[in-house]
């Protein structure tokens, strides 16, 4: 059993590369800390599970306990995600080549909250594209409300993004997720990518400086049937967790007197952050 990484040490030389496995499994915790107009803060525990969009069918031959694309006590479907037009690393490929990257990704790995006994509710999701040289050349962040509606930031990696400590992206916020988070906010992501450890630090902020902060800290653990099973037992129901989550918070915000502000139109299904390319990189 490898020990936990030193609290604020980890880099990505320490983390280590992104597993070289069909699935992985990454348990952790959810911290909400918002700033203002009044603080309020929670945390839960929860597990993600890790796949190679290339290895799917490998994947699903991990454990009894996990399949793809087939029900199960813990399952992944390629249509949470792209639905039923194409194969997820299709979706992914078209995403990518939308967003101007001119080679294809050599992997894409997907980080997300599997199905627990057919349901799933994913606020996030995250795929890695690498390429050939194991240099990260794109993160899709793929974000949902609860009415119903998703939008994908496409993000390819540009000069200076990717530092020591891990990914540092912004982009503006297009997409309505909280009502009571206004949409004139920009996000910013700080991601330790998948290695021995996972780490997502958002950030939103407005014009006066940050307002939410939002994390995961994971610990990648085999995809196996006595973990599966330790998971489930440990962490039941974890998308109703999750959900009754998110309206029991609304509430107690509500109650604390935050603004209610009505959903907009929702935007175009996806929007791509420009590529900035230094001149000495491009020579």
């Amino acid at each position: 059993m490898r020990k936990p990484l030193e609290k604020g040490g980890v880099n990505l030389e320490r983390n280590g590369p992104v597993p070289r496995v069909p699935a992985a499994l990454y348990t952790g915790e959810v911290m909400h800390q918002r700033m203002k107009p009044f603080g309020h803060r929670f945390q839960y525990r929860v597990f993600s599970l890790l796949v190679d969009l290339d290895r799917l069918v490998e994947a699903d031959r991990l454990s009894a306990l996990f399949s793809v694309n087939k029900r199960n006590l813990v399952a992944f479907h390629e249509k949470d995600h792209c639905g039923d037009s194409s194969t997820l690393r299709a979706y992914a490929d078209g995403l990518l080549s939308d967003a101007g990257l001119a080679e294809r990704a050599a992997r894409i790995v997907l980080v997300c909250y599997p199905r627990i006994l057919g349901y799933v509710f994913n606020p996030i999701s995250v795929y890695y594209a690498y390429g050939t040289d194991e240099r990260m050349m794109a993160a899709i962040y793929e974000v949902r409300n609860t009415f119903g509606e998703r939008h994908t930031y496409v993000c390819p990696v540009s000069d200076g993004e990717m530092t020591e400590g891990g990914l540092r992206q912004s982009c503006d916020k297009i997409f309505h997720v909280s009502p009571f988070i206004p949409m004139q906010m920009r996000y910013h992501f700080r991601m330790l990518p998948p290695g021995d450890e996972i780490r997502w630090r958002i950030l939103e902020t407005d014009a006066e400086g940050p307002l939410l902060a939002a994390t995961f800290t994971g610990r990648r653990q085999t995809m196996a049937t006595a973990t599966l099973l330790a998971l489930t037992v440990r962490i039941p129901f974890l998308t109703l967790k999750i959900v009754a989550g998110i309206h029991w918070e609304a509430l107690k915000l509500w109650l604390k007197g935050a603004k209610y502000i009505p959903k907009p139109k929702a935007p175009p299904s996806v929007s791509i952050k420009p590529q900035r390319i230094t001149l000495e990189a491009a020579e």
